[in-house]
């Protein structure tokens, strides 16, 4: 009957009538058969016609290749006129058959002669006064009577169908979710079950499960003398399925035919090897299986199935694991707006950190932090973010900022803390000075206002939807185990703080990939030695204030060590410009001096000196160690003093991995590498215990990946920091080119925005050419990623196929990365996810 160009829906009736249930006479018509019906190509309608019973009403229903795209609604009764109206009064009374005729006029009426809806929706009485009101209506509208040849009333609604399809604004509602251009349309055209007359008759919906949790709990609606789906909406007239205290039920009422309809859903649920939602009709106490569709699941209960499904031996672990989307574990992380919820949005922007917040309008780090104190949720409202705005954020629920990207500040450690982030909402007005944002819906919110951040969406919302709690629970662990008992390249965390390395524990990261130490040094009692320290005028000073810093930092390591019990730490040497450390506004600039004791004056000046035209480019990173070498000597002696404090006998050994950011030449690796031994020879020394480490290169300039065969040799790691990488390649700026991103995608300069999705042809080149020279002089070096990109399900693809060790990402991003590298390793495999049936 089917084959898959015929659709979802025609192959899962023809699985049906295979395992012998009770499904009625069915045709399947092909996508090349619709397509030739809207052009006005009919297939033989008399040999059709003649398919099936010549006393039955037919309905037709679309199939397409998947059920999410949408498509025309289904037309039932096809065949009913003047005549057959007649002899069914005789079969199953007067206003039983007048309901049916009136049923198919209205729809035939509104959905293929197109007529005005209003007319017949007005109609409200359901019997022979109803019926003829509709048969006037449509005469006076169509000027014409109704139509009463069954072959052309089939003809016409297969017709009506088929163009819906292929309309316009069909065509471009599907492709928006995810439809290809030339997606099909099959049509399927059955005999019906009428679900009116003597006996037990009626219609209604089954599944063995619940849609939004995922639990086994038989739910839906039974309505005698009704058809289609009618149950759904038939109010306090509509049964349980089974008994139930809240009122009466089909178990009650048709013993027999629940039994039936039970065990028919068991048969689908183990031969389908899916939760299917089942439409039924019930003819004089006889079920009738009219069509199957798999369960519209969220995201929770999705999981919980396939899981279920593996468990029971239905499928396969494998197979659970690759039914799951990567991205909707995301929405098992964080809150989400509930689905049902009503959106009011005010404004859009680049979706950055995902998940959901309602709270308070706020417009500084200062704000957010004593919103936090009285226990009052807060979104912080940025023009952008900068490195002095962690503590707010740390105290927001949510974060919004007019400027930036998907690797801007505010992505970055949104994403690190799990704290839902719109950046780059431009098209909102945002006034700081007066403490105002102006919705794209022209009104103006204040400070203290209640909005919604909605980070999945890239949304903010007008006040406060209602949500939906994140939920990690066992179903959600067992599908993780099977992840990583199939993936073939290690999931490592960006972690900064002992709080992210927690998080990233608790999400199964096999190690930190990368912690930034600069974000360490702007807690209140470090920012004033860090700034003493860039204002030293010799060593013996800058030393003297970092001597202030280095048991912070020692506290800082140790506690990462701890909290990892033996997995990698990949420490990230300090890397940004010295200029961020210090105030840019006459408050901070007085309070600097106060504390320095130096006249306000000498400290402005001394800060607009450290001005560069260009900082990302600038003075920072390995260029900082070289030139201020006692940073980086104050951290490596904190790094080692900190692995013999984490170090316990008969735990797991502590190797601290220390990275040099932004490096351009093999000389910097020898200077840096010279100096970071001096130290650990100190510290053996001093402690009188050995000590071993790795020394690697974060690789994120074009130059060192293509000397990578140079900088390998002196290397235990490789790994790609391709935010840098991405920004210098292509010359943008990762801040601000959220500004004209989406109109760059929209017209296909770029295909995605390549701070989102990994570049593979100009930035993967360059990956993959220092992945193959680094390789070639330096078989043993460990390469990976710690740039955004390594939870991106399409980026992880392109680092397997480079021969990548690990991928290092947010924590909250290492299930996503986790389930997407499994279901990677499984498709090389020759497996493949389960098509939509």
């Amino acid at each position: 009957m089917s084959t898959p160009s015929h659709g979802g829906r025609a192959k899962c009736l023809q699985r049906l009538v295979r395992l012998d249930l009770p499904v009625p006479r069915t045709v399947a018509l092909s996508f090349d058969a619709v397509h030739r019906i809207a052009s006005g190509k009919f297939p033989d309608m008399e040999a059709l016609i003649a398919a099936f019973d010549p006393d039955a009403l037919l309905c037709v229903r679309p199939s397409s290749e998947d059920p999410d795209w949408g498509g025309p609604g289904a037309i039932l009764n096809i065949g009913m006129n003047d005549a057959r109206f007649v002899d069914m009064s005789d079969q199953i009374g007067n206003e039983a058959a007048a309901g049916l005729y009136l049923r198919f006029v209205q729809a035939y009426a509104i959905h293929v002669a197109r007529l005005d809806p209003d007319i017949f929706d007005e109609i409200e009485d359901t019997g022979t006064a109803g019926l003829s009101a509709a048969l006037r209506a449509y005469e006076e509208e169509a000027e014409e009577q109704f139509p009463q040849d069954p072959a052309r009333q089939l003809r016409e609604v297969l017709r009506s169908m088929a163009r819906a399809w292929e309309g316009t604004s069909a065509r471009l509602l599907r492709q928006a979710k995810g439809a290809p251009v030339d997606a099909g349309l099959g049509l399927v055209v059955q005999e019906m079950a009428l679900g009116l007359g003597h006996g037990e008759c009626g219609s209604g919906v089954l599944q063995l499960v619940n849609s939004d949790t995922g639990k086994r709990q038989l739910t839906g609606r039974y309505l005698s003398q009704s058809q289609g789906r009618e149950a759904l909406h038939g109010g306090a007239a509509s049964l349980y399925l089974e008994r139930d205290p809240r009122g009466p039920s089909l178990e009650e009422l048709a013993p027999k035919a629940f039994a039936d309809l039970k065990a028919h859903a068991d048969l689908m649920r183990a031969r389908l090897r899916a939760e299917m939602q089942i439409e039924f009709t019930i003819q004089n106490g006889e079920v009738h299986i009219l069509d199957g569709v798999r369960v519209k699941a969220s995201s929770r209960a999705a999981l919980r199935i396939a899981v279920h499904l593996a468990q029971d031996g239905i499928i396969t672990p494998e197979d659970a694991v690759l039914r799951i989307e990567p991205r909707a574990i995301s929405e098992l992380l964080h809150r989400q707006v509930a689905p049902e919820a009503r959106r009011e949005v005010i404004g859009r922007g680049i979706a950055a950190s995902p998940g959901a917040a309602t709270g308070k309008i706020v417009f500084s780090a200062a704000e957010a932090q004593a919103s936090a104190a009285r226990n009052e949720p807060c979104i912080l409202v940025r023009r952008e973010t900068s490195p002095e705005d962690v503590r707010g954020m740390h105290a927001a629920v949510g974060v919004l900022t007019e400027r930036g990207g998907m690797t801007s500040h505010a992505a970055v450690i949104g994403r690190g803390l799990g704290l839902p982030c719109v950046v780059g909402a431009a098209r909102m007005n945002f006034n700081l000075q007066n403490k105002t944002i102006q919705g794209e819906d022209g009104r103006t919110y204040r400070d203290g206002e209640t909005v919604t951040i909605d980070g999945t969406a890239g949304q903010v919302l007008r006040g406060a939807p209602e949500m939906v709690e994140a939920a990690l629970d066992e179903a959600f662990n067992t599908l993780m185990g099977w992840a990583d008992e199939a993936r073939d390249i290690g999931v490592r965390a960006n972690a900064d703080t002992p709080a992210d390395a927690a998080t990233a524990r608790n999400f199964a990261a096999q190690g930190i990939g990368l912690c930034r130490t600069e974000h360490m040094f702007f807690e209140a009692d470090r920012i004033t030695p860090m700034r003493e320290m860039i204002f030293a005028d010799t060593v013996e000073d800058r030393q003297a204030a970092l001597s202030v810093l280095l048991p912070m930092q020692r506290n800082d390591f140790t506690e990462l060590f701890r909290i990892m019990e033996g997995l990698p730490v990949c420490i990230r040497l300090f890397d940004p410009p010295l200029h961020e450390f210090l105030p840019t506004d006459r408050a901070g600039l007085r309070d600097l001096a106060e504390a320095l004791d130096l006249p306000v004056s000498d400290v402005t000046r001394r800060v607009q000196s450290m001005g560069e035209y260009n900082p990302m480019l600038g003075l920072r990173g390995v260029r900082l160690g070289i030139t201020v070498p006692e940073i980086y000597d104050m951290q490596a002696r904190a790094i080692f003093e900190a692995t013999l404090d984490a170090s316990r006998e008969g735990a797991p050994p502590v190797v601290p991995e220390i990275m040099l950011p932004l490096v351009s030449a093999k000389r910097e690796v020898d200077i840096l590498r010279t100096r970071i031994e001096t130290v650990a020879a100190e510290v053996r020394t001093e402690r009188g215990r050995d000590i071993t480490y790795r020394l690697g290169v974060m690789v994120e300039t074009p130059r060192a990946c293509l000397r990578a065969d140079e900088i390998a040799p002196f290397s235990h790691f490789l790994s790609f920091g391709t935010n840098d990488l991405t920004q210098m390649t292509y010359g943008l700026s990762r801040d601000d080119a959220g500004r004209f991103m989406s109109d760059y995608v929209s017209q296909g300069v770029f295909r995605e925005d390549p701070f989102h999705v990994l570049d593979i042809d100009g930035v993967g080149e360059l990956v993959a050419t220092g992945v193959q020279r680094g390789r070639a002089t330096n078989p043993s070096v460990t390469l990976s990623i710690c740039g955004e990109h390594g939870g991106n399900p399409e980026s992880i693809a392109f680092c397997r196929s480079a021969g990548m060790d690990y991928v290092s990402c947010s924590p909250f991003r290492v299930p996503v990365a986790r389930l997407a590298a499994a279901q990677l390793a499984l498709r090389d495999r020759g497996l493949d996810g389960p098509r939509n049936r």
